[in-house]
């Protein structure tokens, strides 16, 4: 079949739709990339104060908790009417909803990462002299990175895929592509702009893997001495028996056990 007979023939899988429509789907990417970094960066800034909060003042705790879990559990569309009002038809009544969205996951990753930090840690900053911000700053915040970044990650691959219901407004990047498809069955759209929001959270998912460790070297570092310790006593082993005898790992073990039996 002719490439154009696949537009005609309304394929799933069509080269010539890619090539003609490469514009569109270019410009519905990059609104796509701007509505969901926009919305992430400002949900992680609101909700890190959040967070401070409801870790400084517990009684603040649960009511923040709550009501960010009962914002994530808004439908998108009532979400959305109940912003109308204030937004209207913009970028704006999108970006709103997708960081309300985000806070429930944001905050609670950021008050576990913050949590973990060993109490130990915090007694040796105190003794040398550290103040409360510079003790957040220096040493509860790298060592909460691995939680805070885990929560990142996941808030960012959820508005990637949340963003698609700004096609309501006619705002969501790659979901008025899905949208316009849907409404005529258009096959080689629909795949097109869905692999292309999978890619997009995949991508997004990785970069932001590859932020965490290298902010984070010494979880690397610790991971690969205790693989090198782990393998070291498989190469004494043999070592010790080159043409295949010496004691095995059993005989090591029944001599520590017995120290009788080592003598006999």
């Amino acid at each position: 079949m002719s490439a154009q007979g696949c537009l005609a023939a309304n394929d799933w899988i069509c080269g010539e739709y890619l090539r003609s429509r490469s514009q569109e789907l270019t410009d519905a990417t990059v609104q796509h990339i701007w509505i969901t970094a926009v919305s992430v960066a400002i949900g992680l800034i609101v909700a890190f104060p959040l967070a401070l909060l409801a870790r400084s003042r517990p009684a603040f705790a649960g009511p923040v908790l709550g009501l960010t879990t009962l914002l994530y559990t808004i439908p998108s569309l009532a979400m959305f009417s109940l912003l109308l009002p204030f937004f209207g038809l913009s970028a704006g009544l999108v970006i709103t909803g997708l960081v309300l969205y985000s806070l429930t996951i944001l905050v609670r990753n950021i008050m576990a990462g913050l949590e973990s930090v060993p109490e130990e840690a915090r007694e040796a900053a105190r003794g040398l002299g550290y103040g409360p911000a510079r003790l957040l700053w220096e040493v509860e915040l790298p060592l909460a990175l691995p939680a805070l970044m885990a929560g990142l990650r996941i808030a960012t691959v959820s508005t990637v895929a949340l963003t698609t219901v700004g096609s309501i407004v006619g705002k969501g990047g790659l979901g008025n592509l899905i949208t316009d498809a849907l409404t005529s069955f258009f096959k080689a759209q629909v795949l097109a702009a869905s692999v292309l929001c999978v890619l997009l959270a995949v991508v997004a998912d990785l970069l932001l893997l590859g932020v965490q460790r290298l902010l984070t070297p010494w979880t690397r570092a610790g991971g690969g001495r205790a693989s090198r310790r782990a393998r070291l006593p498989r190469r004494t082993d043999r070592a010790a028996r080159p043409g295949g005898g010496g004691p095995s790992p059993e005989d090591g073990r029944a001599t520590a056990d017995d120290p009788v039996k080592a003598v006999g």
